[in-house]
């Protein structure tokens, strides 16, 4: 039996990708009806890329904390991810890491998980809920001009169709889930609404990222390879990474700060992966089939628009990327967007949306999650050399000590493990590495020896075995060292 609203409120959300069906999804129970307004003609009903979605083409990660907050607002979509081809990878056993501290080891319990898929995917099946939800609907071919209403009251927003036709769409909310490109402080200001402060930190990041075809034998079962970038070494930083994908592929992004840019030149992306702090992506990948052409992505700064601080009209808030974008490296946005949407929820759930001040109460509790992303993403970016925005200050600097005391305790103790995974997995808050067992376990440091190289499967040294497809100019390291 479908629940009644607890109000009679029509919701209009600006976009349709995966933050907007997100909060249509944490919305509808509580409202009349919910209706989408998507600037593109179409939105596809298979897995595949959309023209205004550039950063699909780069690998994703999403982490438990997300992909249980998605389930949480509409259950069984973790089995159509699956059912289709994403991977569920166990963490921490699951990923090879090479922190700044050294190699993790694959010895410890599984704690947490994170889904393998394209971003294609893991919107198409999101969408595919969300739209079969009674009363939400979706307009394609619509382009937001602006809002209406005044400082006090947003009453709707002002679009133009396919045609050019100018027109009004009432709604007693409306839902800015537009993006990094997002023009809704304009429009509030247009309205007479107040300034929004912005807070920029960008250390000029430029993705770089390319599918594979996973070589024979590593379809199913394969860790993620991640090599980071160690801010602390006062250079430009350079991340590779590997990520199984559905149709039996592998998701290659490759990522460098500025003054280490990566370009989209297909004869240089393997020699750039061995520039990394380590070069085993490099070998992987020379033992691999490239399944498509390079693609690069530049607009990867941290922005953070403080909303939730501002005077705001009742009947409007912003989430996802229109309020807090994120550098895309540490794989927290999804997250933060599918926290945020179930923090609305439980809003709605708690203040009727027609009731004054439910838009300031929900933007506060929306900002909750996405501030714990920033200072994840921005406690490091704020470390590469060319980076713009506040410099790191002495406070900065004691917890980016704590941090990699915190990482060489990794190494070799379990609870350490299992707590930053929470928190990087956006289960817990950072709040948990300040316990005492923490603490402790930091100050004493690892309980076993550091690893001389990364802790390989038989499978995974086999791949590496195999002769390499391609040569490269610059001599191979030995990928077990």
């Amino acid at each position: 039996m479908t629940a009644l609203p607890s109000s009679d409120a029509r919701v209009v959300v600006l976009g349709g990708g995966l933050v907007g069906t997100l909060a249509a999804a944490a919305l509808a129970p509580s409202v009349r009806e919910v209706l989408i307004l998507e600037h593109d003609s179409a939105l596809p009903d298979t897995p595949s890329p959309r023209a205004r979605l550039p950063q699909a083409a780069h690998a994703h990660m999403l982490w438990a904390g997300g992909a249980d907050a998605m389930e949480e607002l509409l259950p069984g979509v973790t089995g159509d991810w699956l059912a289709v081809g994403a991977h569920r990878i166990p963490i921490p056993n699951g990923m090879v890491s090479f922190s700044a501290a050294g190699w993790f080891r694959r010895s410890w319990a599984d704690t947490h998980y994170l889904i393998g898929a394209s971003r294609n995917l893991i919107d198409w099946a999101v969408r595919e809920r969300v739209l079969r939800l009674p009363n939400v609907r979706v307009q394609t071919g619509t382009k937001v001009c602006g809002l209406e209403g005044d400082a006090a009251h947003v009453l709707g927003v002002a679009v133009r169709d396919t045609q050019g036709e100018r027109r009004l769409i009432a709604a007693d909310l409306v839902v800015d889930a537009t993006g990094r490109n997002s023009k809704s402080t304009q429009w509030l200001r247009d309205i007479g609404g107040p300034q929004i402060r912005e807070t920029v930190v960008d250390a000029g990041v430029r993705y770089a990222s390319r599918k594979y075809w996973a070589p024979q034998g590593t379809e199913t079962g394969w860790p993620v390879i991640h090599i980071p970038a160690d801010p602390g070494q006062g250079e430009p930083g350079i991340v590779a990474t590997i990520i199984s994908i559905e149709n039996g592929q592998w998701h290659v992004s490759l990522s460098g700060t500025r003054g280490a840019e990566p370009c989209a030149d297909e004869d240089l992306y393997e020699e750039f992966a061995r520039r990394a702090r380590h070069p085993l992506v490099a070998e992987f990948l020379a033992r691999a089939e490239p399944a498509g052409e390079v693609s690069v992505f530049s607009r990867t700064a941290n922005r953070r628009r403080h909303f939730e601080q501002a005077r705001l009209p009742d009947g409007f808030i912003a989430v996802g990327d229109a309020a807090t974008s994120l550098n895309p490296v540490y794989g927290h946005g999804m997250s933060a967007a599918a926290l945020g949407a179930v923090a609305l929820r439980e809003q709605a759930r708690r203040t009727p949306v027609l009731a004054p001040g439910f838009a300031s109460k929900a933007q506060h509790a929306i900002a909750r999650p996405a501030a714990a992303a920033w200072m994840l993403a921005v406690g490091q970016d704020r470390f590469y050399p060319g980076a713009i925005g506040r410099r790191p200050t002495p406070a900065d600097r004691l917890v980016a000590r704590y941090v990699h005391r915190l990482n060489h305790a990794a190494i070799g103790n379990a609870l350490v493990v299992r707590k930053l995974t929470d928190v990087m997995a956006m289960r817990r808050p950072a709040h948990v590495l300040a316990h005492p067992g923490v603490l402790l376990a930091a100050a004493l440091g690892p309980s076993t020896p550091q690893l001389d190289g990364p802790a390989l499967t038989p499978k995974e040294r086999e791949v590496l075995a195999r002769p390499p497809l391609r040569t490269l100019g610059a001599a191979p390291a030995n990928p077990a060292k």
